[in-house]
Formats: C-alpha cells, structure tokens, sequence
C-alpha cells in the first residue's frame, strides 16, 4: 500500500495537471475572498474566512475529480490494473494507497490558504479578533469533505477507462451526493421532520455542521459511512477485473 501510495504522489507532482489543479483552485479561491466584491472580506464587518470555507466545497467539486480521475482509469487504460492484480497485493490495499494520496494532495492544495488566516489575523480590529477555534473546526470539515469526495472519485474512476468521462461521473455524483439533498428536502412534498431528515442524507449539511467548530460523533459517523460506501464500491469494480 505504501508504494502504491508513493508512486500516486510522484506521478501527480511530477505531472504539470497536478500543479495547474492546485494553483486554479488556489486562485479562485483567493478571487472569492480578495476580488470579488460579494464575496471578499475586506468588504465583511469583521475579520471572517467564512467566504474560504463557503466556497472551497464548490471548487473542490472540479478539484478532486481532477485529482482521481486517472488513479484507476489510466490503469485501465494502460493494462496496469492486470500486473496490480496478479501482484500480492489485495484490492483493498490498491484502493487505500490511492485515497491516501489523493487525501495527502488535497491537503497540500489547503496548506497554502493558511495563508489568508495570518492575514486575516492581523486585519482584525483589534489583531487576532478571530474565532479560531471554529476556523480549525472548518479546516476539518475540508478534511473530511475532501476524503468524501476522493473516495466518490475514486468509485467513479473505477468505472471506466476513459478519464474525461471518469472526471464528469465524479463531478456529477459530488455534486448529487453534496447538493441535491439540500435541494430536495425544499419541496413540498417534504413536510414537517421529514425535510430535516431529507437534508441530513447530504454532505452539506454535516459540513456546515462541522464548520461551526464543534465536532459531532453522528457527522464523524455519516463522513465515515460515505467513504466506507464509495470505497467498497470501488473494491467490488476492481474484484471484478480480478477474477
């Protein structure tokens, strides 16, 4: 697992894709919160990284397909996926080196927008009039949002060989997965505790609910589910080449 984890971070640094996926996504992010007037905190009442934290689910919808795409479609494609295996190596270990990769580069994509934290700190009035105890609550929701998506991305990767198609099935089951809960529980047809629960079925509501700073046991559990769900999924497409 450890190689093939290995091998998914050289070839992703080593590929210009890798940097041009993490350096749209630092800049949109930055054009949220620096340029655009709606969105940018120097126009907020007080120091806030809410626009950060608003935004980056939406970017992260083109950012982590892009990321998995390739990691079993280009197997598939090149005939990899047959040496891997007949190798000693079991479908879970296969899947688990790649999510742990893609997990990794999701967080080198993050690590730079502390960045706009120690500005933000210091714009305050006065210095440091920040709540930080839920912007590192938010950054975990990142975390956890991210290891959603990557394991989604990688379910749709096993599906096919084709990597663009492998990116628009990861983007559209993101996008379902994270957003069209939310969208549902406002119909009509959804009435009393039942909209409540329709939207407790989607990421975002978790998400929003660990980015207020406090870490619930049943959002931990439903991140948890969802990634189990992918993956197994994935594990079944690759046991199915296997034999």
């Amino acid at each position: 697992m450890y190689a093939i984890f290995l091998k998914e971070i050289n070839t992703f640094l080593s590929s210009v894709v890798g940097y041009v996926a993490i350096a749209v996504f630092l800049i949109l992010i930055a054009l949220f919160m620096w340029v655009f007037p709606d969105y940018s905190v120097l126009n907020a009442p007080y120091a806030t990284m809410d626009t950060l934290f608003e935004m980056a689910p939406m970017v992260f919808l083109f950012l982590i397909p892009a990321i998995t795409m390739r990691m079993l479609s280009e197997e598939f494609q090149t005939g990899a996926i047959e040496l891997l295996v007949t190798h000693p190596v079991s479908s879970w270990q296969i899947l688990l080196g790649k999510f742990w990769a893609a997990l990794v580069l999701v967080g080198i994509a993050l690590v730079p927008t502390l960045i706009y934290y120690v500005t933000i700190y210091y714009l305050g009035d006065p210095p440091g009039n920040l709540d930080s105890g839920a912007i590192a609550g938010s950054y975990i929701g990142l975390l956890l949002l991210g290891a959603a998506f990557v394991a989604i991305g990688l379910f749709a990767s096993s599906l096919t060989a084709n990597q663009i198609v492998a990116f628009l099935l990861a983007l559209l089951l993101c996008f379902v997965v994270h957003y069209s809960f939310g969208f549902m529980s406002n119909l009509p047809v959804f009435v009393g505790r039942l909209d409540d629960i329709v939207m407790s079925l989607g990421i975002e509501d978790h998400y929003k609910s660990v980015s207020r700073g406090v870490i619930d046991t049943r959002d931990l559990l439903y991140f948890a589910t969802v990634v189990v769900i992918f993956l197994v999924a994935a594990r079944w497409q690759l046991e199915r080449r296997r034999w």
